[in-house]
C-alpha cells in the first residue's frame, strides 16, 4: 500500500494523477483501502463523545474519504476514456461494493442521528448562509438514501442499490462493445461517394488497424443518426448504417440490454416506494428545479405538438425533392439527413461541406473555445508537456487567470478510439475546494473523427458546438471558489447543470469569435462574410427533426421511470417505445429518437428521469442570451457577472437564485421558442 501512487496525494502540479506511475493493478487496492480509511473516518465521527457540532460532524464529513476520492476519480475516468478488459473487470466488481459502501454511510443510524440533531436545532447554530445551505443539504442527502427507513427498510435499500449499480456497469460495458462489433465494413471505395477524401482515407486507415485491409470501416457514434448519413450517396449503404445503429444492444446476443433496462426500471421504482414517492421520477425531480414531473411534462407538452408538425412540414418537404429526383422512393430515416442538406443547401444556399474546411479543430480549440473564455473572463490555456497522460491523444493546459496566476489543470481528449465511451463529457480528476486546499484539474473528452498522419481533422458544426458545449461544463468546474467539495463546479441540480454548458454554445456564432476560428484550413482566409451569414440564418433550419428527436428521448427517460412498483416487467421494449411516442404524438417512422433505449445512456447511467434537464436548461440559455444582448452582449462585464453569480458558485445557492442573481428575473420560455423557430 505504501507504493500505490493513488493512495497518497499527488506531488505533481494541483495534485494532478502520477499516469506514468499508476498501472491497471493499482485501482482495485487503491479503491478498497480507501474505503477502509473512509469508514475509518465515518466511525471517529459517528462514535464521538462530543456532542454534535457543525465542525466535527459537518465539516468533518466535508473534508472524509478523500483517498477514495481520487483513486475512484482517476479510475472512473480512465475506464471511460481508455477501457480494457481489465478496467472493466474492475468496474463490473466495484460498482455493487462501492454502492454497499455509500449506503453503510448514509444508512448509519449513529451518524445521522447527529446530522438530524444539528438539522433540527439549526435556528439556533447562527450559521452564514453558505454553512446553512450544507447543513440542509447533508441532511436531505442522508433523507433520500434512506435514513429515515427502519432496519429491514434500510436492509432492503442495500441491496437494490448493489443490484442496481451492477446493472448500470453491465449497460455500459455492453454499448461500448456492441458499438465496436457493429462498426460497418465497407467493401467497395464507389460506395462512399459524398464522402471527403480525407474521411474516406481516415476509413481506411481505420480498417486497416482493425484487421480489415483494403477496405474502409465506419464507426458508430452514441446517437441515433450517424453524421456520414448526410453525405453517402448509395442509399443501401445509408440504410445498413441506420438499421445497424437503431438496432445496437437489441439483437439477442450477449449485449443485448433489454432485459437489463426493464430490471433497472423496476428497481427503481421499488426504490421510489421504499422513499414514499409514486415513482423514480417523482423522487428524482422533488430534488430539481422543475419539483414534479407534471412541470417537466408540462413544458414539453407545450414544445411536442409545434415540434412534431414542423418535423411532418420538413419531411413533406424532403419527399417533394427526392420525388423531383425521380428515384421514386419514400423518404426514410436513413433519407432524412442526405435530403435535408440539400433542402439547407437550396432554401438557404448553404452547404455544410462549404464551411467544414473553415473548422479545423486545432484552431476552433484555440481561437474560438479559448478566446472566448479570454474574452469573457480573462482566462488564457497554456500546453504543458511535463506532465504524464493517461493515453497519447490527451493533452494538459494550465489554466491562467487574468491576474496571471495558474488556477488549475484542463486535460483534452478529443479523438474517438475503441476503448473510449461514445458522446462527448466533462468531468474532473480533482475537485475544486478552499476546505480542501484543491484547485481544479478538469477533463474533457469528446469524439472527433482522428485524421491521417498530416491531414487536418476538420469538425462538422455541430461538433463545433458540442466543443463549445462540454467547455461550458469545464468553465463551471475551473471557475469555482468554493469551500465546501459538495458545493464544487458542477455540483448543481442536474436541471441547472446544463444551463452553463449550453449558455457557452452561443459564443460559436458570436462573430468576434467566429473570425477569429473560422479560417480554411490551407489558405488561412477567414470564412466568407456570405458562408457565416448563411449560417446565421440556417440555425433554424431542421428544428422540427432536432426537436422531435430530442423530445422523444426525454419523454422515453421520464415514461419509463414514471412506472410504479406494482407495474408488470416490460417483456416488449420496442413495443413500449411505440406506445411512449404515441401517447405524446411523436411517432413519426423517419425521425427515431436521438437514442433508443437501449443504448440510451443519460436514462439508465446518470441522468435518470432528467433528460429533461437540457431543455429545463436551455429555457435558462435563451432567456440568458437575451439578457447579454440586451446589456451590451459579449463583454468582460458581463462574463464577470456570469462568473460571480452562476460559474463560481456551483450548488452553494438554490439554483433558481442564481438564475436569478444573473439576470435579476425568472426565465422566460419566449426566446427559446424563438430560437428554435418555434415562436408563435
Amino acid at each position: 500500500m505504501e507504493t500505490n501512487p493513488l493512495l497518497t496525494p499527488s506531488t505533481l502540479p494541483f495534485e494532478a494523477p502520477p499516469f506514468d506511475r499508476i498501472s491497471d493493478a493499482h485501482y482495485r487496492p487503491a479503491m478498497e483501502e480507501g474505503m477502509r480509511r473512509h469508514r475509518a473516518e465515518i466511525e471517529a465521527i459517528a462514535t464521538s463523545t462530543e456532542p454534535a457540532s457543525f465542525e466535527n460532524t459537518i465539516v468533518a464529513f466535508e473534508r472524509c474519504g478523500q483517498d477514495l476520492a481520487r483513486a475512484c476519480g482517476a479510475f472512473y475516468n480512465i475506464a471511460g476514456a481508455a477501457t480494457n478488459e481489465a478496467l472493466q473487470a474492475i468496474k463490473a466488481e466495484m460498482a455493487p461494493r462501492l454502492a454497499a459502501h455509500n449506503d453503510a454511510i448514509t444508512l448509519d443510524a449513529r451518524l445521522f442521528a447527529r446530522v438530524k440533531a444539528l438539522h433540527d436545532a439549526r435556528g439556533s447554530l447562527a450559521l452564514d448562509a453558505v454553512d446553512a445551505r450544507l447543513l440542509e443539504r447533508c441532511y436531505t442527502r442522508f433523507v433520500r438514501a434512506g435514513a429515515l427507513l427502519d432496519a429491514e427498510g434500510k436492509e432492503r435499500m442495500t441491496r437494490l442499490n448493489e443490484e442496481e449499480a451492477g446493472l448500470v456497469a453491465r449497460f455500459e460495458e455492453n454499448i461500448l462493445k456492441e458499438r465496436a462489433d457493429m462498426a460497418i465494413v465497407v467493401d467497395a471505395e464507389a460506395q462512399l461517394v459524398g464522402m471527403s477524401t480525407d474521411a474516406i482515407e481516415a476509413a481506411a486507415v481505420s480498417a486497416k488497424e482493425k484487421g480489415h485491409p483494403g477496405k474502409w470501416l465506419i464507426d458508430l457514434r452514441n446517437t441515433t443518426t450517424q453524421p456520414v448519413l448526410a453525405e453517402l450517396k448509395d442509399r443501401a449503404l445509408r440504410e445498413r448504417i441506420m438499421r445497424a445503429s437503431l438496432a445496437r444492444n437489441g439483437r439477442g446476443n450477449a449485449w443485448d440490454n433489454s432485459a437489463l433496462i426493464a430490471r433497472l426500471a423496476q428497481l427503481r421504482a421499488e426504490k421510489a416506494r421504499l422513499l414514499g414517492f409514486a415513482t423514480w421520477a417523482h423522487f428524482v425531480m422533488d430534488d430539481q428545479m422543475a419539483r414534479s414531473p407534471a412541470n417537466a411534462m408540462a413544458l414539453m407538452g407545450r414544445m411536442a405538438p409545434a415540434a412534431a408538425a414542423n418535423a411532418r412540414k420538413e419531411l413533406a418537404k424532403l419527399q417533394s425533392l427526392a420525388d423531383a429526383q425521380g428515384g421514386a422512393i419514400a423518404v426514410q430515416s436513413w433519407d432524412w439527413d442526405f435530403f435535408a442538406e440539400q433542402v439547407r443547401k437550396a432554401d438557404f444556399d448553404f452547404d455544410e461541406a462549404e464551411v467544414k474546411p473553415y473548422l479545423e479543430f486545432e484552431r476552433v480549440l484555440q481561437e474560438g473555445v479559448f478566446f472566448a473564455a479570454n474574452v469573457l473572463f480573462g482566462l488564457r490555456f497554456r500546453e504543458r508537456f511535463d506532465l504524464p497522460v493517461y493515453h497519447t491523444d490527451a493533452r494538459v493546459f494550465d489554466i491562467i487567470d487574468a491576474d496571471g496566476s495558474a488556477i488549475g489543470l484542463c486535460y483534452g481528449d478529443y479523438y474517438a478510439r475503441d476503448n473510449k465511451n461514445g458522446g462527448a463529457w466533462m468531468s474532473t480528476f480533482v475537485d475544486q475546494s478552499t476546505l480542501l486546499g484543491q484547485k481544479p484539474v478538469i477533463t474533457q473528452v469528446c469524439n472527433y473523427t482522428k485524421p491521417s498522419a498530416g491531414q487536418p481533422c476538420l469538425l462538422s458544426w455541430d461538433d463545433v458546438i458540442t466543443l463549445f458545449h462540454e467547455f461550458g461544463h469545464g468553465l463551471h468546474g475551473m471557475l469555482s471558489a468554493q469551500k465546501y467539495p459538495r458545493f464544487s463546479g458542477t455540483s448543481t441540480s442536474t436541471d441547472f447543470v446544463e444551463f452553463p454548458s449550453q449558455f457557452n454554445e452561443n459564443w460559436a456564432l458570436e462573430p468576434v469569435v467566429l473570425e477569429r476560428y473560422a479560417r480554411h484550413h490551407r489558405t488561412g482566409e477567414p470564412l466568407p462574410a456570405v458562408l457565416s451569414e448563411k449560417l446565421r440564418k440556417a440555425r433554424t433550419f431542421n428544428q422540427g427533426y432536432r426537436t422531435t428527436e430530442y423530445l422523444a428521448c426525454a419523454l422515453l427517460d421520464l415514461e419509463w421511470h414514471s412506472r410504479t412498483a406494482d407495474d408488470p416487467l416490460v417483456n416488449d421494449v420496442d413495443a413500449f417505445e411505440r406506445a411512449v411516442l404515441a401517447k405524446h404524438g411523436l411517432a413519426i417512422e423517419q425521425v427515431p429518437p436521438r437514442y433508443r433505449s437501449r443504448y440510451f445512456s443519460h436514462a439508465w447511467t446518470g441522468y435518470a428521469a432528467n433528460y429533461y434537464a437540457y431543455l429545463w436548461s436551455e429555457v435558462m440559455d435563451a432567456d440568458a442570451y437575451a439578457w447579454f444582448k440586451e446589456h451590451g452582449g459579449m463583454t468582460r462585464a458581463n462574463g464577470e457577472r456570469l462568473r460571480a453569480t452562476v460559474l463560481s458558485m456551483g450548488g452553494s445557492k438554490p439554483e433558481d437564485q442564481l438564475y436569478r442573481d444573473l439576470t435579476g428575473r425568472d426565465p422566460r420560455v419566449e426566446p427559446l421558442l424563438e430560437k428554435r423557430g418555434m415562436a408563435g
